[in-house]
């Protein structure tokens, strides 16, 4: 299907489900995809290799994909994040009774249709469902201003004294977290 008659076609809304061991090569082609095409990350950035082993986070995190039909009946994973909790695997800046999102990711093919927010929004609705998590969390890239528009969209707020930093390479990153109860 051309660009021009995909822009035009009305998109259902994407499917949100956990990762399964037949996503993970989709899953790390899509992060290091969006992370290097939209300029935040070079190919040859230490992080990439992170971005791109999708085991251990699928099986010691949550990983979620959102599933589109870019053509009738040939649904195609087009974005995934991961989530975990404070002490647990890949936790950075959460606290006890906070769950923490990284690494959320769309495909550059797939920008611009609202899947990010949709999964910002079951994240949150994930959180709202546990009585234990009182406050959603992440960090980001400082350059990923488009994200940080969405997330104080979506009623995040930045906390400057919980940014994240690598004292190994001086680097900061702005901390967001929104408050469930």
């Amino acid at each position: 299907m051309s660009t021009a008659a995909r822009e035009h076609k009305p998109q259902a809304a994407p499917v949100i489900r956990e990762a399964r061991r037949e996503d993970w090569e989709r899953i790390a082609e899509l992060t290091v995809t969006a992370y290097v095409s939209g300029g935040f990350l070079s190919s040859g950035d230490d992080y990439i290799a992170q971005l791109a082993d999708v085991g251990p986070r699928a099986t010691q995190a949550t990983v979620l994909v959102a599933e589109v039909e870019d053509d009738p009946g040939a649904p195609v994973v087009a974005a995934s994040v991961s989530i975990t909790e404070a002490g647990q695997f890949l936790a950075e800046v959460s606290r006890p009774g906070e769950m923490e999102f990284r690494m959320l990711a769309v495909h550059p093919d797939f920008q611009g249709r609202g899947i990010a927010r949709r999964l910002v929004r079951h994240i949150l609705a994930m959180a709202e469902a546990r009585p234990d998590i009182e406050a959603v969390t992440l960090c980001s890239l400082k350059a990923m201003t488009d994200a940080h528009e969405l997330y104080r969209s979506e009623g995040f707020v930045e906390v400057p004294e919980r940014d994240f930093h690598i004292e190994e390479i001086g680097a900061s990153f702005p901390f967001f977290i929104r408050t469930l109860r």
